[in-house]
């Protein structure tokens, strides 16, 4: 975990807002959730998965009797318990921002606190919706700036389709156990799928060599697949079919994807992703309920942005800084004066000399410096000074706001 102190800050708000705007478009509004959750509403994100067995945070808290307790690892668990609560008309469509916990190796591009930007879409079970989310987070990659990001797709089926894989799969590890790493080991006795997502090279051949989902497939399941494809192609939506990507939690069934970044590190280098979770609202104690969403991890994507050189960090100059050689009130009146007219400005403290201030006012960026001096102060008046090329002129205090927006045009 980290401190983010400005202007990386800055560059996380703006993250946020584009996010916002884009999933704004399309009619998705903003839901907030808490931090801490009943444990049980994370366990329903699947008891085989690392998530839920190593790397929540949980704990009992001063509860009577102590109620078990855990710091949110994912949101997408989260959104639906409250959609279980709140029965919000669907089909509901929903966007999130905001911190996770887990409890992992840090590594680059990951914290055990991480903050992500995410969708859902609960109550619809249309393929062409699977491709309108896909295409949400595909247009934000693009709001951003970025160009080297594939997309992968997979579908895992129906639930039978998936028990059936299941049990292939397990067949099939278990007679080439002895090629595995102990890691890969361990987890193919909680769930063979997960084996899939293995990135080491011990496992790299035996997993290579695995069966694939789509042998597996219903006419219901390849039908909905199919479609989910024509859909991203008639939004020329590049894909690269993936059979082998299961994802990292067990709620997924049908469309499965990932964003790749191109310029991280092979092994690390997924941006996000999601899918398909029907039957998620009803594990939580709600209705039958389609659902389908995605999350893009923050920290990830703005790694992609700085090695394709975008969206970087936003101007974080002042507009104006104000010099008073008078005491420092008029700098207060004026500085208030100017902020609350939409300006960005800032002063210097503690009464220091004018040479201090007028460093101050070049440390800060600001374009434009505004002195006020025993003349100007009782002239009613101030003087303006372009800081680039020093430039000044001397304009009425009732006419200073208009005056810097001018020059600041």
């Amino acid at each position: 975990m980290r401190d983010v102190l400005a202007p990386d800050s800055t560059r996380w708000r703006a993250f946020q807002a584009v996010f916002a705007q884009v999933a704004g478009a399309g009619g998705y509004g903003e839901i907030m959730v808490p931090l801490l959750e009943d444990l049980d509403v994370f366990k329903r994100v699947g008891e085989a998965t690392d998530v839920v067995t190593k790397e929540m945070y949980d704990f009992y808290d001063k509860g009577d009797p102590p109620r078990h307790i855990a710091l949110r690892p994912e949101q997408t668990a989260s959104v639906c318990r409250a959609f279980v609560q709140n029965r919000p008309q669907t089909p509901w469509k929903t966007f999130y921002a905001g911190p996770n916990f887990r409890y992992e190796r840090p590594q680059r591009g990951r914290y055990r606190q991480f903050d992500q930007v995410g969708i859902e879409v609960l109550g619809a079970d249309d393929p062409y919706l699977d491709a309108e989310v896909i295409a949400i987070g595909w247009r934000f990659f693009e709001a951003l700036g970025l160009r080297q990001v594939t997309l992968l797709l997979n579908s895992l089926g129906e639930p039978a389709d998936r028990a059936a894989y299941v049990t292939a799969l397990q067949t099939y590890f278990a007679a080439n156990v002895d090629e595995l790493s102990d890691e890969s080991k361990l987890t193919l006795t909680k769930n063979p799928l997960r084996v899939l997502d293995s990135k080491r090279r011990e496992d790299s051949a035996v997993v290579a060599g695995a069966p694939t989902i789509g042998d597996f497939y219903s006419a219901d399941a390849a039908a909905h697949f199919t479609a989910v494809q024509e859909g991203l192609r008639a939004l020329d939506i590049p894909f690269t079919l993936e059979p082998k990507l299961v994802r990292g939690l067990d709620y997924y069934r049908r469309t499965t994807f990932e964003y790749q970044g191109g310029t991280l590190n092979s092994a690390q280098n997924a941006l996000g992703g999601g899918g398909r979770y029907d039957g998620l609202v009803e594990a939580l104690g709600g209705p039958e309920t389609a659902g389908v969403g995605f999350a893009l991890g923050l920290d990830r994507t703005l790694l992609a942005c700085d090695d394709e050189g975008v969206f970087d960090a936003p101007a974080d100059a002042a507009d104006v800084f104000v010099v008073d050689t008078t005491g420092g009130m008029q700098a207060l009146i004026i500085t208030q004066q100017l902020q609350r007219e939409g300006l960005r400005a800032e002063r210097a403290y503690e009464n220091r000399s004018i040479k201090s201030q007028m460093k101050a006012a070049d440390r800060s960026g600001a374009a434009i410096a505004v002195i006020i001096g025993s003349d100007e102060l009782e002239a009613g008046t101030a003087t303006c000074k372009v800081m680039a090329d020093g430039t000044q002129s001397v304009v009425a205090r009732d006419d200073l706001s208009a005056a810097i927006r001018k020059q600041l045009s």
